[in-house]
C-alpha cells in the first residue's frame, strides 16, 4: 500500500473530533500536511496509512478543535483590564460615556496593535483560535498587524456609527461615511484571499447606525460570503429607543428592512419578547450569548433569556467572552449551567451542545463551518492540546465531560492554526511574552491616566 506523506503525526491521543458523526477516538491520530489535516481516526489505521516527517507522542493529550470566540472586544478593554469597578450606577448610558468610551478613545494606534496581540495571545494560550470582533477598532490597519503577528485567525471591522442623534448632526454624512468605511475595509482585507485575518461589515449594533448602514452591511456581506455582527437588546434601553423612534421592537424592525439571516450574529438578546425571538429563528439568524458579560452587567438573562428556546427552534447559538476573560472553556460551563438553574432543568444545554457553542456553531455563525470548528480530512489545521496530566483533569474518564464541567484553559499545552504551532508546552512560539506583558503594563498605566475616566482606589 502507498504511504501518504504528512508533515506531522501526533498518534495515541483521545481526539474529540466534533465532526457531523460527533466521534471521539479513544486512541486516535491526527495527521497534518500544509496547513490542513490530512487524516484522523483511530491511530492503528493512521499510522498504516501515512508517513510523517515528525511524530508527535500525544498519549497524555485530549485533542479537540480550536475554539471560536463569536464575540470579543480586543481593544479598549485588554490594556485596561479590571480597572472599571463593579459597583457602580451611572446607569447603561452613563457607563459608556464615563467610563467605558474614553478608554477606547484614549488608545492610539500603537496601543491598539499592542491590544490586539496581548488578546490574541490570551485566546489561543486557552484554546481559542478563531474570533470575531465586536466592532470597537479604531485603528484597523495596526490590529491586523498585531494579529498577524501572533498567528491567530479571525474576522474583524472597524468602529463605524451612522447614525444622527442631536439636530447638529448630518445623518446623510455619518451614513456615507459609515458606508465607506464598511466597503473599503472589506476590499482592503478580503476573505475569499484565503487569509486568516479578514474584515467583515460589523456595526456596533444598538441604535448607533440607520437602516442604510445596515441595509448595506448585509449586501457586502451576501456578495462577498461574510457576515454582519452587532450588540442588540442587552438592555431594554433597546426595545425603548426602537419603539419610541421607530414604532417596532429592534427584530421586528431589522426584519423589516430586511437584513435578518443566516449571515447575521446578533449578540446578547435578553431583552426581546416572543414574536422577536420567533422571527430570529425564522430567518436563522445566528444569537452569540456571554454569559460571564451578562451576569456581570447584571443584564436579567437568568430570568429573561430564551436561549434555550432558542435553542430548540433551531437557531444557531455560538459562544463569547465579550472580552471579559478570553479561557471561552470556562463560558462554556457556564452558559450551560445558567440556563439549567433558570428553567431547574438538568437536561438544559448538556455537555455536547455547550462544546458545540464553542466549536461548529461558532464556525457556523463565521461563515467558516466547512474549514474549521471540526477534526476532518481537508479541513484547516487549527486544533488544541489539552494536558491531562494535570489535577483538573485525573483521571480521565468522560472527556465530553470534563471539557465543559472540569478543565479550562489552563490545561492547554499546545496550539495549532494553519498548520502552525502557535502555542507550544504553555508559551507562545512566535510572541516573547515577556516583553508584551511588560509593553502592555506601561501602555495601560498611560491609557487610564490620559483617559479622564474617574480614579479609583486600586488597593
Amino acid at each position: 500500500m502507498m504511504m501518504e506523506h504528512v508533515d506531522t503525526l501526533i498518534s495515541g491521543s483521545v481526539i474529540v473530533t466534533m465532526d457531523e458523526e460527533r466521534r471521539i477516538f479513544s486512541d486516535g491520530a491526527l495527521a497534518i500536511r500544509g496547513d490542513r489535516i490530512a487524516a484522523v481516526g483511530n491511530r492503528a489505521d493512521i499510522e498504516n496509512k501515512v508517513h510523517a516527517a515528525g511524530v508527535i507522542d500525544g498519549r497524555r493529550f485530549v485533542i479537540t478543535p480550536g475554539f471560536v470566540d463569536a464575540h470579543i472586544h480586543i481593544t479598549g478593554d485588554p490594556l485596561t483590564r479590571g480597572y472599571v469597578p463593579d459597583d457602580i450606577s451611572d446607569g447603561f448610558g452613563d457607563t459608556l460615556r464615563r467610563w467605558v468610551i474614553p478608554r477606547y478613545l484614549a488608545h492610539t494606534p500603537d496601543d491598539e496593535r499592542l491590544s490586539a496581540r496581548i488578546a490574541a495571545v490570551e485566546m489561543l494560550r486557552a484554546g481559542t483560535t478563531c474570533f470575531l470582533e465586536a466592532g470597537t477598532i479604531r485603528f484597523l490597519d495596526e490590529v491586523v498587524e498585531g494579529l498577524e503577528q501572533a498567528g491567530i485567525r479571525a474576522r474583524v471591522g472597524a468602529w463605524v456609527e451612522g447614525r444622527a442623534f442631536t439636530p447638529e448632526d448630518d445623518e446623510r454624512e455619518l451614513t456615507g461615511k459609515a458606508v465607506r468605511v464598511l466597503e473599503q475595509e472589506v476590499a482592503r482585507y478580503p476573505a475569499d484571499a484565503g487569509e486568516r485575518i479578514a474584515a467583515w461589515p460589523i456595526l456596533i449594533g444598538h441604535s448607533t447606525n440607520s437602516d442604510e448602514v445596515w441595509k448595506t452591511a448585509k449586501s457586502i456581506a451576501d456578495a462577498n460570503n461574510l457576515g454582519v455582527s452587532a450588540h442588540m437588546s442587552p438592555y431594554r434601553s433597546d426595545p425603548d429607543w426602537y419603539l419610541e423612534n421607530l414604532g417596532r421592537r429592534p427584530i421586528e424592525h431589522l426584519g423589516e428592512i430586511g437584513v435578518l439571516g443566516d449571515n447575521l450574529c446578533l449578540t446578547h438578546l435578553v431583552h426581546i419578547d416572543d414574536s422577536e425571538a420567533a422571527l430570529l429563528a425564522e430567518t436563522r439568524t445566528n444569537a452569540i450569548i456571554c454569559p460571564f458579560a451578562a451576569l456581570k452587567g447584571a443584564f436579567g438573562i437568568s430570568a429573561l433569556g430564551r436561549y434555550p428556546e432558542m435553542a430548540e427552534a433551531g437557531m444557531n447559538i455560538a459562544l463569547g467572552t465579550d472580552g471579559y476573560g478570553s479561557d471561552l472553556m470556562q463560558k462554556m460551563g457556564l452558559a450551560a449551567g445558567l440556563f439549567k438553574d433558570a428553567r431547574q432543568d438538568t437536561k438544559t444545554f448538556p455537555a455536547r451542545q455547550a462544546l458545540e457553542m464553542a466549536t461548529v456553531n461558532g464556525a457556523r455563525a463565521l461563515q467558516m463551518a466547512d474549514e474549521i470548528g471540526s477534526l476532518a480530512a481537508g479541513r484547516k489545521a487549527d486544533f488544541v492540546l489539552h494536558d491531562t496530566d494535570r489535577p483538573e483533569w485525573r483521571p480521565v474518564l468522560n472527556v465530553l465531560q470534563q471539557l465543559v464541567w472540569g478543565a479550562d484553559g489552563r490545561s492547554v499545552h499546545s496550539v495549532w492554526v494553519d498548520g502552525v504551532r502557535v502555542v507550544e508546552n504553555y508559551r507562545h512560539t512566535l510572541v516573547d511574552e515577556d516583553e508584551l506583558y511588560a509593553a502592555a503594563q506601561s501602555a495601560g498605566e498611560a491609557i487610564i491616566k490620559r483617559s479622564g475616566i474617574p480614579k479609583v482606589n486600586t488597593g
